[in-house]
């Protein structure tokens, strides 16, 4: 019963950090105050539980647990995790506890789903089918957010050919300004790229943990990784204002053909990614 309770706390952290991280993203490719605050409550809580947790094991253990790599490995993310709090308060420094907390998450991520914890855990079978799950969770939501930078592109192209042909009629009158679906279709992609992101590193956790042989330049990884880049550009272009307009709805259009490119023809040639 212990066993599972610490199961589902580790659980729990690693999906708290991964929406924590992902306003983080957004607040950092944004500058959005509120996305910030929302990332500073989300880590405060991983804290909270992470020190539970650590306040729990040392009474059962009589010890403070840094005498394996296992253990090390927790009380580092905690450390990270910490400073980056402590970082946020006192100093102000928004892209040190960016990066922080990205090593913070990946090290508790490494802790919760590494193979020794796995073997060692009365419920190693599920905790690896829900890493697989939190995984799958991931990529659809970025799929989703991709999709609605397409959309949100299209619509803005749409518009923008109306108004230069002044063929606008009241059937028209139901899409969004100019302004609206660029600034969509901008922060579609801004969601997407962590929720990828968070997807791919869980998803190398989980193969590392479950495949015997595991090529890293699978062909639906590759795909993914390229996906991450392509839109990782067109938002740094954009925020340096050399992509913007039609070309900002073509560049998104282009990159969701990748995304959907990957989507099916990845991977029916991926060794094992199967359906998503």
């Amino acid at each position: 019963m212990v066993d599972i309770t610490m199961t589902r706390l580790h659980e729990a952290i690693v999906i708290l950090y991964a929406i924590g991280i992902i306003f983080y993203s957004i607040d950092y490719l944004k500058k959005n105050a509120k996305a910030h605050r929302i990332a500073f409550w989300f880590v405060s809580v991983v804290w909270l539980l992470q020190s539970v947790f650590l306040v729990f094991y040392i009474v059962q253990t009589h010890r403070f647990p840094i005498l394996s790599l296992f253990e090390g490995i927790y009380f580092y993310s905690w450390l990270l995790v910490s400073i980056s709090i402590l970082l946020h308060c006192i100093y102000r420094l928004d892209l040190p506890v960016f990066f922080i907390n990205i090593i913070g998450f990946v090290c508790m991520v490494i802790h919760t789903f590494a193979p020794t914890q796995v073997s060692q855990s009365t419920v190693g079978d599920n905790l690896v089918s829900e890493l697989l799950w939190i995984h799958i969770m991931f990529a659809i939501l970025s799929y989703v957010a991709f999709s609605l930078s397409f959309v949100f592109s299209t619509l803005y192209l749409i518009l923008y050919n109306v108004l230069k042909k002044k063929q606008w009629t009241k059937q028209w009158t139901r899409l969004p300004s100019l302004q609206q679906a660029e600034n969509s279709a901008l922060w579609a992609s801004v969601i997407g790229i962590p929720l990828l992101l968070v997807s791919l590193i869980l998803g190398f956790m989980w193969a590392y943990v479950s495949l015997d042989n595991f090529n890293v330049l699978d062909v639906k990884i590759v795909g993914s990784c390229i996906i991450l880049l392509a839109y990782s550009i067109i938002v740094m272009l954009n925020k340096q204002g050399k992509l913007h307009s039609t070309k900002l709805a073509w560049a998104n259009i282009y990159a969701f053909l990748i995304v959907i490119i990957n989507f099916f023809l990845g991977s029916s040639l991926s060794k094992f990614h199967f359906w998503y």
